[in-house]
């Protein structure tokens, strides 16, 4: 009868251990794919920079001496992270 006792136990202690576990996966897991989601739009957001710095160079004065008029910016799509939707 001990026996029994001793295995419900050890199987109880298991069963703590093996959720307490799954708690700390789960919060890694959401912390992991907070920080892969923040990753990507950082990323698209530099990309974007970069294309519109570019885009953006300081043209070739005309022979004149004028510089040419700027050019307005064309709007362009971005990233928006999923995290930002789920708000």
């Amino acid at each position: 009868m001990t026996a029994l006792w001793v295995v419900t136990v050890i199987a109880l202690v298991v069963a703590v251990a093996a959720w307490l576990a799954a708690r700390r996966a789960t919060r890694r897991l959401a912390q992991l794919s907070e920080m892969y989601w923040e990753l990507k739009y950082q990323h698209s957001e530099l990309k974007n920079a970069l294309s519109r710095g570019a885009a953006h160079q300081a043209p070739a004065a005309d022979p004149t001496g004028s510089p040419a008029p700027a050019q307005p910016a064309r709007p362009t799509d971005s990233f928006v992270p999923l995290q930002s939707l789920r708000r």
